[in-house]
Parts: structure tokens; C-alpha cells; sequence
């Protein structure tokens, strides 16, 4: 396969050293997975955007690291909420939540709390917004629940979100679901810790009401993740941006993609366990560098 100038091989079915080792924006140098190294040179945004101008039906994978320059923290990095707080992560399982009044009090808590904080989509979500234009991107698939991609413009009929989102509130018991905000309100009056109030069979359910966030324990969408599957498994280039691909089953559409020729470009400030499969690889500021991955310009906001 031939992208621009740069003669790319059939990958199929083989293990491949990236064409570009990386990109660091500081001109530091530093250790990436295993032996290898960054190189200080813009190769690797070139051939990131050869592989895109060169790729006809694209799927992109997000992770936390995406929104972290709207404000949110991440969970496994360096400054990451679960990195400072491993204590925060066993919590984040549903059976600490069904388990524990003060468990969900607190998560609702939180949520009230984030309510008012007006969180905007950066340069990032606007970037891949502009690259739907070119007809390529087929899938964004995100682990993020923020849903700042659907904010930012993205098409909703092409945004996965496999691990759910905070828009919605779902009975654990009944499944009737309930606007999140609406939820808030009965927090913010002092019900700390709200059940569901949906008839069932002429009584009150009372079920446990939780945002529909996958927790550490529940099954994603079977629909949506099938969806992404499928999307991994045709597409002819998978570009992983801002997430460790360390949690499954969504780091498994990785190596679905890449056993089946696609090629794989992964943006991350850190190492991930498939960087080793990767044909590029950049390291650097990721609403920095995507606009020049993807080839699109956006105007100053």
C-alpha cells in the first residue's frame, strides 16, 4: 500500500515495527514500551497523516486523555484520579455501589457538585468534528462518558459510547431511565441517595437509581459494542488517541483491527501494551497534534 511518498507493506496477520517511533513537543527523550525510544523529529505526524490521507474507511478509538485539556482529569495517568486514589477505583465497582448507602451518597454527591462546572470541548473533539467532513471517519468509538464528542458537533449516528454516559439515570431494578439532571434536583432537595419512583405493576419500583456509566462489573451495550466490533474488524486504519488501552473489552478492538490489516496509529502521552503492533506512534499534546494527524485547520476560538 502506498500513502504519499512513503512505501508502506502488507501487514497482515505479522507483528511490525512502527514506521515512526514518536514525536515529544519538548525535545525531551524518553523511554517508550520496551527498549525503544522517541525520536525528536516530526516523522511521526507525517506519516500519521499519510496513513489518514491514504485511508478510506477509519475508525477512531478515544480515551480520558482526550478530554483533559476541557478540564477533566484522566484515570491512569500520572496525575490521573485513580493513580492519586487507588481507593477511588475499587469504589468505581457496582458492587460497591449496590452495596453501600454511602457509597452511592457520595456518588451523587460528586455529581451535584460537578453540576454547575461548565466544561467545554477543546481543539481536540473539533478536530476530529472537522475530519467527518472528509467522509472517512466510519466509527469514534470513546470510552469517555463526558459527552463532550456529541457536544463538540460530532455525528451522533457515528459516536459509540461503549462505557455509557452521566446524561442519563437508569433503575438498576426496572431499567425505566430519567434524565440525570432531573435525578440532581431530588439530591439537591435532600434525597441523598434517590430510588426509583416508575410504577411497576401498580407499586413503586424503589429500585437503585444509577447514572448509566458502565461500572467495574457490568457488561457494556451488547448493541454498541457489537457495533464497534464490527466497525474495528472492517475498517482499513484504527487511530487510538488519549487512552492506555488497558481496559477490556474495548483494547481488544485493537488486535480485531490489526488482524485483519488495518493499519494502527496510536497518540497517547504514555506507553500502551499495543505500541508494539503500532505503524506510528506520537507522543505529544494531543489538541495540539491532531489537526496535523488529520489534516484539518481550525479557525481560533
Amino acid at each position: 500500500m502506498t500513502c504519499g511518498s512513503t512505501q508502506i507493506s502488507d501487514n497482515r496477520n505479522r507483528r511490525r515495527p512502527p514506521s515512526a517511533i514518536g514525536c515529544d513537543l519538548d525535545g525531551v527523550r524518553r523511554p517508550s514500551h520496551g527498549l525503544r525510544f522517541l525520536a525528536v523529529t516530526s516523522t511521526a505526524l507525517n506519516d500519521a497523516r499519510r496513513l489518514v490521507e491514504g485511508s478510506t474507511d477509519v475508525v477512531v478509538i478515544t480515551g480520558a486523555g482526550v478530554s483533559t485539556a476541557s478540564g477533566i482529569p484522566d484515570f491512569r495517568g500520572p496525575e490521573g484520579v485513580w493513580t492519586k486514589n487507588p481507593g477511588a477505583e475499587r469504589l468505581s465497582n457496582i458492587d460497591a455501589f449496590t452495596s453501600s448507602s454511602e457509597v452511592r451518597e457520595a456518588a451523587w454527591h460528586r455529581l451535584l457538585l460537578r453540576r454547575d462546572i461548565e466544561v467545554k470541548p477543546n481543539r481536540a473533539h473539533r478536530a476530529l468534528v472537522a475530519f467527518e467532513s472528509t467522509g472517512k471517519l466510519k466509527a469514534l468509538v470513546t470510552q469517555n462518558i463526558d459527552g463532550l464528542h456529541v457536544a463538540a458537533g460530532s455525528d451522533p449516528n457515528l459516536v459509540i459510547e461503549v462505557h455509557g454516559n452521566t446524561r442519563t439515570t437508569r433503575c438498576l431494578r426496572c431499567g425505566d431511565e430519567t434524565p440525570t439532571e432531573t435525578i440532581l434536583d431530588r439530591v439537591a432537595s435532600g434525597e441523598l441517595d434517590p430510588h426509583c419512583h416508575a410504577i411497576v405493576e401498580s407499586l413503586e419500583c424503589d429500585g437503585l437509581l444509577k447514572t448509566a456509566v458502565v461500572s467495574f462489573g457490568q457488561p457494556l451495550p451488547a448493541a454498541d459494542f457489537a457495533r464497534a466490533e464490527y466497525r474495528a474488524k472492517t475498517c482499513d486504519l484504527l487511530l487510538c488517541i488519549g487512552s492506555t488501552l488497558t481496559v477490556h473489552p474495548v483494547a481488544g478492538l485493537v488486535p480485531n483491527a490489526v488482524g485483519r490489516g488495518a493499519r494502527l496509529v496510536i497518540i497517547n502521552a504514555e506507553p500502551t501494551p499495543y505500541d508494539d503492533d503500532a505503524d506510528v506512534i506520537v507522543r505529544g499534546d494531543i489538541p495540539t497534534v491532531l489537526e496535523d494527524v488529520l489534516g484539518v485547520s481550525l479557525t481560533d476560538e
